[in-house]
């Protein structure tokens, strides 16, 4: 990314407080030009000290030395309070950037996630935003002050001597041609430190969510390894990159201190021709190292700016990301749902190059329940993905009603649905919370009857504030099959006219999965259910089974149809048996 657009894009969050950043401008001009004075009161406090033994003139000089302190301290006062200010307007900037990444997270589509590390995800909204916060607050404030500063100080000379500042024609250019080549240099540094630390963020947090997979397969030295090895890339280029970076400010110091000492000389000569009093020479060296000084700190913060631009770059990258594309205007919501769902030669692939989903054709009347079978990578979970729409299907046709479901809304779609997955997911609260997520204003009655409903009623009784228990970081004070049953007791309180259950019963027992099923028919009446299961014994009792193989429906029937047709699906039925 160009890093003019990203100064342009900072530029516009500032903006948004243009009347704080015009009063924090206002604060740097007087703060700076208050400083500036006071070389030249110097100048004349000097000039009245003069060159011979007891001519001082002492009125003159403590007059002059009293307005030093007074604009001093009340540079030193608009300082101070350009800094509160420019806190102020970074934290409410930073504020709304991570609002901005969060509102871009939640209408990002399921397939971004699914290609992107949750902890560079987590790295951008956090450590990034803060990396620019710090820059906002503080480096913000050292460039517009050093630009005053440098334009103030350079009036300053052009009023002593405008021959002496012919010096910075040399030494100006110089500093800037040396600025470019190391920038040039270092800014893909940058980047790929930024890049390393978004990686090593995302292997930690694997391994920390991982720890009990890990322990199990006792792999804590491998990983061990690994993370030493994912530090050490991501520790180096943050070496390289501070490393190359940090020779910016020696350099432009260095042209510095050479134009101070070429200033010196050349006023020497000017002073022994009787051109410059002893006052004004100190009163220009004085503002050349106000002229050079602000160069020098710019310089030294060069790598903190780097390090905000690379921040802002994987910020600007993460915003820049193209939505779930919104619905056309216009499109009519899915309404009186009855639950009858068909796929007519329905294909699709994750790549362009490989097709999970192949011409796959199947019906769903309203009321049944469907049973989704077949080994692993045949497109079960796929196909569940197309019913909800989080992918569209490359070719073919889905109804819901004989109403395309690509001509609706997807959220009139989605809510036709409950879903319950796999990975179960329950946030920080009550119980009773977490079952009544997907219905608002729902009763303590419907609650405790979609509990009952799921098997896990008796269980949340024998807790001690039972449905008012609290839940702690994803549920981890209960056991996984206790969180599926609370996930499928949320999805049963739902009224909606159809069902996902996407391996939905793996993390309970056999007995409890054909009492959830049982239950789940008694409540599901004249509803369409979908199930995606590996455990065959507990869909028996299915009205239609599809058996999904390699993208295609090679069979269809109820279980002792297909048991007694001798094909694929008893192949694996009896293989979960021998």
């Amino acid at each position: 990314m160009n890093r003019k657009p990203v100064l342009l894009r900072l530029a516009k969050y500032l903006l948004r407080y243009k009347f704080l950043l015009f009063g924090a401008f206002a604060l740097t001009i007087g703060s700076n030009l208050l400083g500036l004075v006071g070389p030249k009161l110097s100048g004349f406090a000097i000039d009245a000290i003069g060159t011979e033994a007891g001519k001082v003139d002492f009125n003159s000089v403590f007059y002059y030395c009293g307005l030093m302190v007074a604009f001093y301290l009340a540079s030193a006062l608009l300082s101070y309070l350009l800094s509160v200010l420019m806190i102020y307007i970074s934290r409410k900037v930073v504020y709304q950037m991570r609002s901005d990444i969060f509102n871009k997270l939640m209408s990002l589509p399921v397939g971004f996630f699914d290609n992107n590390q949750t902890g560079d995800l987590l790295s951008r909204i956090s450590y990034d935003t803060d990396t620019i916060n710090t820059s906002l607050s503080h480096d913000l404030v050292q460039i517009l002050a050093s630009a005053i500063t440098i334009a103030g100080a350079f009036v300053m000379m052009l009023t002593i001597s405008p021959v002496l500042v012919l010096v910075f024609v040399v030494t100006i250019p110089l500093s800037i041609f040396l600025t470019k080549f190391i920038a040039s240099h270092t800014r893909p540094l940058f980047r790929a430190r930024s890049k390393k630390l978004g990686e090593l963020n995302g292997f930690v947090e694997e391994m920390i969510s991982g720890q009990k997979t890990l322990k199990a397969y006792c792999q804590e030295e491998n990983t061990i390894r690994s993370m030493e090895s994912v530090n050490k890339e991501a520790v180096d280029a943050f070496y390289k990159a501070e490393y190359y970076g940090s020779t910016m400010g020696p350099s432009v110091n260095f042209i510095n201190n050479l134009s101070l000492t070429l200033v010196s000389v050349f006023g020497a000569f000017l002073y022994m021709g009787g051109v410059l009093s002893v006052g004004n020479i100190s009163s220009f060296v004085l503002y050349s190292r106000r002229f050079s000084g602000p160069i020098n700190e710019i310089a030294n913060i060069y790598g903190d700016l780097q390090s905000a631009m690379s921040a802002a770059e994987r910020v600007f990258r993460l915003l820049d990301e193209l939505p779930e594309p919104p619905d056309a205007p216009g499109t009519p919501e899915l309404t009186d749902v009855q639950g009858d769902v068909e796929l007519s030669d329905v294909s699709f692939g994750y790549v362009p190059d490989r097709t999970v989903l192949k011409n796959l054709s199947l019906f769903a009347p309203k009321g049944s329940l469907i049973a989704i079978v077949g080994p692993t990578g045949a497109g079960k979970t796929t196909l569940i993905n197309l019913l909800m729409r989080f992918y569209d299907a490359q070719s073919g046709s889905i109804t819901v009603d004989d109403t395309d479901i690509y001509s609706v809304t997807r959220k009139s779609l989605r809510q036709a649905y409950s879903m319950v997955l796999q990975d179960t997911w329950l946030f920080e609260g009550t119980i009773a919370d977490n079952i009544a997520y997907g219905k608002e204003n729902a009763t303590r009655e419907e609650i405790i009857a979609a509990a009952k409903a799921a098997n896990i009623d008796s269980y949340i009784r024998r807790l001690p504030q039972g449905y008012d228990t609290i839940l702690t970081d994803n549920g981890t004070n209960i056991s996984k099959g206790q969180k599926q049953l609370l996930t499928i007791a949320r999805a049963m309180l739902m009224e909606t006219p159809m069902l996902i259950l996407d391996e939905a019963t793996s993390n309970v027992d056999t007995r409890t999965e054909v009492a959830i099923q049982q239950a789940m028919r008694n409540l599901m009446k004249d509803k369409t259910c979908f199930v995606v299961a590996h455990r065959l014994s507990t869909i028996q009792n299915a009205d239609t089974i599809l058996v999904v193989r390699d993208g295609n429906v090679v069979e269809s029937g109820t279980h002792k149809e297909l048991m007694a047709a001798n094909g694929f699906y008893r192949e694996l039925y009896d293989s979960q048996f021998k």
